[in-house]
């Protein structure tokens, strides 16, 4: 057998979160690796990954390292976890992690790629697992991997318009399923765009509801709290039934601007400039985690006049809880209702959708009330003028 007929049968498989396997999928499957996908997020991936880690650890950590013991038991040759140095624990989930596959049957490997060497740590990764040498197969397989995350990325906001609008609940996630797949197995550069035009057609066909009262909510907090769904209980879809168009504060896309864009290409403020921006007033430096950027989304939420902020954080993640905390300094400042939802294995699913409708209903609420306020200030006004 040759070496490069070997290389084809290696699995490599990454964790979940959100529909970023799609673009780990591209990157390897480009470069003849077997992206070996792990079986989505479930109650049995979490109660492995309950079992295996620490009791005050993290939601996320213990849902990563359930991906992977599943794609243990399934065979994968290699896992590769997402580090970074920082005040966040996730620069210690390898250590930690590895330690536990390390005691599981097989001979699966564990390796770790530093989150912010950025484009030149997935160099080096995708050039070791491949064995391909011919950089410009390299390049190409990485602008491949970047252009479907900002695809992806566009795609989920258009699909939160049309979701929270739409008459039949679920005909615009299954088109956004549908079109994900293709995106998925796609290979081609050029074919990119033409997935998206379908995807954009498709959605115009969805019927709309065109009196329903669509409020807007930014969606902070930790990032893979904000991206996975199974993480967040769905909360992006449960919202779209109430009539509520989301929007992600924390997205792969603005990552990849701050960290891997060279300074020349980047158009525009970044997200990271942004928040550091609207977070000067109550936050001097960052603290770890995202807890920057969930303090300045609240500021710049109340700036864009959204209707209302959700924060979401694991339990015991320390960058958020300190964001929390300087949340009653922000809400000095700015006027917008803000829901905290501090999550883990044992929330339950009844009373989180009870206080995600008491939230819409004051948020409805309020709006009317802001609206009728105006209206009768500016019928003063005209009153007044007029005399």
């Amino acid at each position: 057998m040759s070496q490069k007929e070997e290389k084809k049968k290696i699995k490599v498989a990454f964790p979940h979160m959100g529909d970023i396997y799609v673009a780990w999928a591209t990157a390897l499957n480009s470069l003849g690796v077997e992206a070996f996908l792990p079986p989505h997020t479930s109650k049995k991936t979490l109660s492995l990954g309950v079992k295996y880690s620490p009791e005050a650890i993290c939601l996320p950590y213990k849902l990563v390292l359930g991906n992977f013991i599943e794609a243990v038991e399934e065979g994968a040759d290699y896992v590769v976890m997402i580090t970074s140095p920082g005040i966040c624990r996730l620069g210690e989930y390898g250590k930690l992690m590895k330690t536990v596959l390390a005691e599981m049957p097989g001979d699966t490997k564990y390796i770790e790629l530093e989150l912010y060497d950025g484009f030149k740590a997935m160099y080096r990764f995708l050039t070791e697992i491949s064995g391909v040498k011919n950089p410009l197969r390299i390049i190409k397989a990485l602008i491949l991997t970047i252009r479907k995350v900002f695809i992806m990325d566009r795609m989920q906001e258009k699909l939160s318009y049309f979701r929270a609008r739409e008459i039949n609940h679920g005909h615009c996630e299954r088109i956004y399923e549908r079109h994900l797949k293709k995106l998925l197995n796609c290979l081609s550069i050029h074919e990119l765009g033409k997935i998206e035009r379908e995807f954009l057609k498709d959605l115009q066909k969805v019927e709309l509801d065109s009196n329903r009262e669509v409020l807007t909510v930014d969606i902070t907090g930790e990032i893979f709290m904000v991206l996975d769904s199974f993480a967040n209980q769905d909360i992006e879809k449960e919202l779209g039934r109430m009539g509520v168009q989301t929007r992600r504060s924390l997205t792969v896309s603005s990552w990849i601007r701050d960290a891997i864009t060279p300074k020349l290409f980047k158009q525009g403020e970044t997200h990271l400039e942004r928040a550091v921006k609207f977070a000067r007033p109550y936050l001097k430096r960052d603290i770890g985690g995202d807890a920057l950027e969930s303090v300045s989304d609240m500021s710049y939420a109340h700036f864009k006049g959204t209707d209302g902020l959700i924060h979401i954080s694991p339990f015991t993640c320390m960058p958020e809880i300190m964001s929390q905390n300087i949340f009653p300094a922000v809400k000095e400042d700015v006027d917008i209702p803000v829901l905290t939802l501090i999550m883990d294995e044992q929330t339950g699913r009844a009373g989180f959708i009870t206080r995600l409708e008491a939230f819409v209903d004051l948020m409805r609420r309020r709006k009317r009330k802001l609206a009728k306020d105006k209206a009768d200030k500016e019928k003063t006004e005209a009153v007044a003028a007029a005399g």
